[in-house]
């Protein structure tokens, strides 16, 4: 068993050194559905030809919940063997009643949408029409989030990058001079983003934060548009996951933290404890699982029914191309149940030898059968994980 230790605030804190436990008790069973090989690492879920359905989009197709054929949505170029996609969004950018998909690159600095082209279009394999909705500047993108900061409905663009030097933008969706799509910038900060995102209440005031890999930005009370969030350098964790999850396990009242480490081994969960005389969050370690690496992707969501939220996370497939530490070790996924009375996470199988995860890891109804269902997209494939039950 792998025992880390990690600076948080000052304090050196130990790993916990126990991993979660497998499958202490039946688990929910799945069916492993292929759908296509490429390198795409990204995935979103939505009803594009309205037929009242879930259906996949993920890089280069999209995939009707009906029949699962890929169907073409774009060309997508290859880099350095990594697909041009770190992260892609379904959401009706024109307001035409009909999903499109925002996706941005690793190196690309345009984010771009792509245009449903409707029924007939859909039903004869045309080509979405790509349209730039502007260029950021940056070219070191980590992965992507739509976050809705304003409350207005419609949510923003916030692009993770691994340069430490890049500032931290939030994309406003609007419409230019000639009522066609485009963004507004708005700077939360001019440096300081880092390889891991999270978003979520750290100090408990009501608004959420922004989490990145050395710390969090925390939110102004004036709104998250009049001026830059204030930084709290409260850790340092090295190519941490993204997203990072926030959520109070132990019902004290504190959020605390489960993050993965993106390009190693481990997957942890912090309590927040009591701050620090001068303010500053204070965490204790504790380990879930180190059996398996890079933990690149987390969500966190009701996959059995219960009311209660899964840990649903798994290997990223070659994410450094080979350079991570357990690179050639087995493809899997995994959701970890939480149990309150032990404070202690139950590992249970999705899949082991097949399907990895990528940058974006999904869950909804595809198959129509009341039970939510994974989609990956990575470099082991593009896959349906079909949840049938216990």
């Amino acid at each position: 068993m792998r025992r880390t230790m990690a600076w948080v605030c000052g304090w050196l804190v130990l790993a916990g050194g126990l991993a979660a436990e497998e499958e202490p008790a039946p688990g929910l069973q799945f069916t492993r559905i292929a759908l296509f090989q490429d390198l795409n690492e990204g995935a979103d879920l939505a009803d594009i030809n309205q037929d009242g359905r879930l259906d996949i989009v993920a890089g280069r197709n999209w995939y009707a919940s009906a029949d699962l054929i890929p169907r073409p949505v774009r060309l997508l170029e290859d880099w350095n063997r990594y697909a041009q996609n770190c992260g892609e969004h379904a959401l009706d950018v024109n307001g035409n009643g009909w999903i499109d998909v925002i996706s941005i690159g690793f190196t690309t600095p345009e984010i771009s949408w792509y245009e449903n082209p409707g029924p007939e279009g859909l039903a004869r394999g045309w080509m979405w029409e790509r349209h730039v909705l502007v260029d950021t500047g940056q070219q070191q993108n980590e992965g992507s989030y739509l976050r809705d900061l304003n409350g207005d409905g419609v949510p923003e663009l916030v692009i993770n990058s691994w340069n430490p030097e890049a500032p931290l933008i939030a994309w406003q969706l609007d419409r230019d001079s000639g009522e066609q799509p485009t963004m507004i910038r708005h700077e939360l900060a001019p440096r300081g983003n880092t390889h891991g995102m999270g978003f979520g209440d750290i100090n408990g005031n009501g608004r959420e934060d922004i989490l990145v890999g050395t710390g969090w930005f925390e939110r102004p009370a004036e709104g998250p548009f009049s001026g830059h969030w204030k930084f709290h350098p409260d850790w340092q964790i090295r190519h941490a996951s993204c997203p990072m999850i926030v959520t109070d396990l132990d019902g004290d009242g504190r959020n605390d933290l489960i993050w993965g480490r993106g390009h190693d081994y481990g997957l942890y969960w912090w309590r927040q404890l009591e701050p620090a005389e001068d303010g500053s969050t204070r965490w204790e370690e504790h380990l879930i699982d180190d059996s398996w690496s890079q933990a690149h992707c987390l969500v966190w969501a009701d996959l059995d029914g219960d009311g209660q939220n899964e840990l649903i996370t798994g290997k990223r497939v070659y994410g450094h191309n080979g350079a991570d530490p357990g690179a050639e070790d087995p493809p899997c996924l995994y959701y970890y149940k939480w149990n309150p009375q032990t404070e202690r996470f139950a590992r249970y199988t999705i899949d082991e030898g097949h399907a990895g995860g990528g940058l974006q890891i999904r869950v909804g109804d595809v198959t129509g059968n009341d039970r939510p269902d994974v989609v990956v997209a990575g470099k082991s494939g593009t896959y349906l994980l079909v949840n049938d039950g216990f």
